[in-house]
C-alpha cells in the first residue's frame, strides 16, 4: 500500500540529512508544499532552527511574473522562511533520495489576500468578513485560484499534485489564537455561519429564487436559538429545520454548483499544463455542504473529474465509504492519517488504522506530517510501514 508523507520545503532545505531520513521511513512519495497558508511550525531535527514562522500565505517558488501581469490578484512570494526556489531545492534533494515528489497546493485559504483585497472575502449574514476565506463565487477570485492551481501544481519534476481547499471556506478555521468555540454551533450552525453574502453570492441566491436580504435575515433568525444555547440537531436536516427546507435547498444548490464548476475548471487547467500521466487529487469531504481544507464534494462527481481524493481518516476512516461506493477501480482513495502525537495523531496504531482504511476502500496512505513529528513518532511510523 503506497504511502506518502507530507513535507514542507523548510524541513529539507538546509538539512543535508532530511531527504535520507524521510526516505528511510518507508514511504515511496512525498507531498511537498508548493503553495501554503500562514503557519508556525516545529522543525524538531533541523540543524539550523526549531521554529519556522510563515507570516502569510505564499508560494514557495519564484512567481512567474508573466503569468500574473496586469492582474490585481496574484500569489505572494514567501519571505525568509522559504526564500528563492525553496520548493525546487527541496524537491531535488528528495528526488535524489529516490522519492517521488508531488506538489501540495493550498488554494482558497489566504488571510493576506483578504486583508489586502477585502472585497474578495466571504461575508456572513451579519456583515462580518472572513479574511481567511476567499469567496469562490467571484470571477476574479476564481481566475486567481485556477491560475495558482496550475502554477503551483505543475512544478518541474513533479509527478502529480494534491489540491487542498479547492472549494468553500467558512467560519471553521484554526485562526491565530482562535476563540470561536464558546458556543456549540454544530454542523448546521457552521453552515449558516459560512453562507456568503458578497455581491456575487447575493446574485447567486437571486438566481435560485431567493431575496438575499430576506435570506440574510432568515439566517440571523435561525441562528438565534444557537446563540442562546439550544442544541444543534446537526446534519443537513438540522439546516432545514433552522432555515426552512426551501431556503436551505436553494442555498446549497448555489454553493454546490459554484464549487463543482471551480473544481472542474481548476483540474482541467492543471491537466492541460501538465505532462502525460500527471496525477491530480483533491483533499475532500464527501458531504458537499461542508467547508474547509477538505472541500465538500459530491463523491461521484469529483471522481469523474479528478484522479482521486485525499480523505481525512484520523479517528476513523468512515468518510472513505461514499468515495469507495462511487469511485470505481481506477480512483485513488488516499487515507490521510495524522502521525504526530501532539496534534491528535496515533502513530502507534498506524498499522491497524491503515488496515481498517484499506478494508473501507483506501488504495494509498497519506501521513501528516513527517516534518512535524517527534523522533518517537517517526520510529512508530517506520515500524508500521515496514510491516504493511
Amino acid at each position: 500500500m503506497k504511502a506518502s508523507a507530507f513535507v514542507y520545503p523548510w524541513d529539507v532545505v538546509g538539512d543535508p540529512g532530511a531527504a535520507g531520513w524521510i526516505a528511510g521511513l518507508g514511504v515511496r512519495q512525498v507531498t511537498l508544499a508548493s503553495a501554503y497558508h500562514s503557519t508556525r511550525a516545529l522543525t524538531p531535527r533541523h540543524p539550523r532552527h526549531r521554529i519556522v514562522t510563515a507570516a502569510h500565505a505564499a508560494v514557495l517558488y519564484p512567481v512567474d511574473d508573466s503569468r500574473w501581469q496586469g492582474r490585481a490578484l496574484r500569489p505572494y512570494p514567501a519571505g525568509e522562511w522559504a526564500p528563492g526556489d525553496a520548493y525546487g531545492e527541496a524537491a531535488a534533494a528528495l528526488a535524489d533520495a529516490g522519492l517521488d515528489v508531488h506538489t501540495w497546493v493550498v488554494l482558497a485559504h489566504n488571510s493576506r489576500l483578504g486583508a489586502e483585497h477585502p472585497s474578495t472575502s466571504v461575508v456572513n449574514a451579519y456583515g462580518d468578513r472572513y479574511a481567511w476565506a476567499p469567496c469562490i463565487a467571484q470571477a476574479d477570485t476564481r481566475e486567481y485560484l485556477v491560475g495558482l492551481a496550475v502554477e503551483a501544481a505543475v512544478r518541474p519534476g513533479a509527478g502529480g499534485t494534491e489540491l487542498e481547499s479547492l472549494g468553500w471556506y467558512g467560519l471553521a478555521h484554526l485562526h491565530a489564537h482562535d476563540k470561536t468555540g464558546g458556543v456549540g454551533l454544530g454542523d448546521a450552525g457552521q453552515y449558516l455561519m459560512s453562507l456568503c453574502f458578497c455581491p456575487s453570492c447575493r446574485d447567486g441566491y437571486g438566481g435560485q429564487g431567493l431575496d438575499a436580504d430576506e435570506l440574510a435575515s432568515a439566517v440571523r433568525t435561525a441562528l438565534e436559538p444557537l446563540w442562546q444555547g439550544a442544541p444543534d440537531d446537526g446534519g443537513w436536516a438540522g439546516v432545514g429545520k433552522l432555515l426552512g427546507d426551501r431556503q436551505a435547498a436553494a442555498t446549497r444548490a448555489w454553493r454546490d454548483e459554484t464549487a463543482r464548476t471551480l473544481q472542474e475548471e481548476a483540474v482541467a487547467a492543471v491537466r492541460a499544463a501538465a505532462p502525460d500521466g500527471f496525477q491530480v487529487l483533491l483533499h475532500a469531504d464527501p458531504v458537499s455542504y461542508h467547508c474547509g481544507a477538505n472541500a465538500g464534494v459530491d463523491p461521484a462527481h469529483i471522481l469523474s473529474v479528478a484522479d482521486g481524493v485525499v480523505v481525512p481518516c484520523t479517528g476513523g476512516a468512515g468518510l472513505l465509504t461514499p468515495f469507495a461506493e462511487d469511485g470505481g477501480d481506477a480512483a485513488v482513495l488516499a487515507a490521510n492519517l495524522t502521525v504526530v502525537s501532539g496534534m491528535g495523531g496515533s502513530p502507534g496504531t498506524l498499522r491497524a488504522d491503515a488496515a481498517r482504511a484499506r478494508e473501507l476502500g483506501a488504495t494509498e496512505l497519506r501521513l501528516y506530517h513527517a516534518g512535524l513529528a517527534s523522533d518517537e513518532d517517526l520510529s512508530a511510523v517506520r515500524e508500521a510501514l515496514s510491516r504493511l
